[in-house]
């Protein structure tokens, strides 16, 4: 350390800072990257700021920009709503693409959407002049934290529900996917969609995760697989996802609900949500008695907190 002299210690303590701050947000984003997949396959592009559907492919074919998204769609014809906001994100695909690729005898962007099989073609743009797109649209209609209200807020503010002992349990012991239980609004059911989100067979991790996006809340990786940070105009939510597998107990268990509390704790964090498809014990209501700063969301109050997002 001598022949480094005072100007060479300090220089050297800092690279060793610098060094670690990079591992650390190294290790955040790739847990970020695993927490924000869709059917096993990570987003190309981490932009946890703003809810988007996954590009799969991009080609010009003729005079047609061709765009396909892994959007899962519904049975039938696909919302026009939806179509809609694909087109809108085509056209920025396009907006992005034309570096690359030639588009001056492009006439029409075409939206492709599907997942599984060969996608569908769903809905297309006319050009005014070949090669000339229109503007990108301004903000995004996949953010509704415009409309001036956050029911997660509310959700906190409420005394906790009544004991969820009350809620009737499956008799064998196997829950089936809460898409067969929940009514999905239609303006959620679209948001979900659009994130590559089917409301059909989605866990309750992920029906929570895009409807936060939906509403503004921006997602930061816990330090622990299956937490997170939502952050809102300055108030932060610590999340615990409890996932329920095929054979699992249908029960929240006792130590899940601990390390969530315990979590909370650490993350000093405004408030806590533990997100769970299985049912509660009654154990939760007395923890939410004692901390108000916490909510649990399991499988007997996750229709209610759909239903207060809804803006149906």
């Amino acid at each position: 350390m001598e022949g480094l002299g005072y100007v060479g210690v300090i220089l050297l303590v800092v690279a060793i800072f610098l060094a670690i701050v990079g591992s650390v947000l190294s290790r955040r984003t790739k847990a970020l990257k695993e927490q924000l997949k869709v059917g096993g396959v990570p987003a190309p592009e981490l932009d946890v700021q703003r809810p988007r559907p996954h590009l799969m492919a991009f080609h010009v074919r003729g005079d047609e920009a061709q765009v396909t998204f892994d959007v899962p769609l519904p049975p039938g014809e696909p919302d026009s709503v939806l179509v809609d906001l694909l087109l809108d994100e085509a056209v920025e695909v396009v907006h992005v693409k034309r570096h690359t690729l030639p588009i001056t005898d492009v006439t029409k962007v075409v939206v492709f959407a599907g997942r599984g099989g060969e996608p569908r073609r769903i809905g297309e743009l006319s050009l005014s002049e070949p090669g000339t797109l229109p503007p990108i649209p301004a903000g995004s209609k996949l953010r509704f934290s415009s409309f001036g209200f956050d029911p997660l807020v509310q959700q906190f503010q409420e005394e906790p529900t009544s004991p969820p002992e009350l809620a009737p349990k499956p008799s064998d012991d196997t829950l089936g996917p809460i898409g067969e239980e929940l009514r999905v609004p239609r303006a959620l059911n679209i948001g979900l969609r659009a994130q590559g989100i089917d409301p059909a067979t989605m866990t309750a991790a992920e029906m929570v995760r895009g409807i936060l996006l939906l509403f503004g809340y921006s997602i930061f990786a816990g330090t622990d697989a299956g937490t997170y940070t939502a952050s809102k105009e300055g108030t932060t939510t610590f999340v615990r996802e409890d996932v329920y597998r095929l054979g699992d107990y249908p029960e929240l268990e006792e130590k899940t609900i601990g390390s969530f509390m315990v979590g909370f704790v650490n993350a000093k964090t405004d408030r806590g949500l533990l997100v769970s498809a299985k049912y509660a014990p009654f154990s939760i209501y007395a923890q939410e008695q004692r901390e108000p700063r916490v909510r649990f969301v399991t499988r007997e109050r996750l229709q209610k907190f759909i239903d207060a997002f809804s803006l149906d």
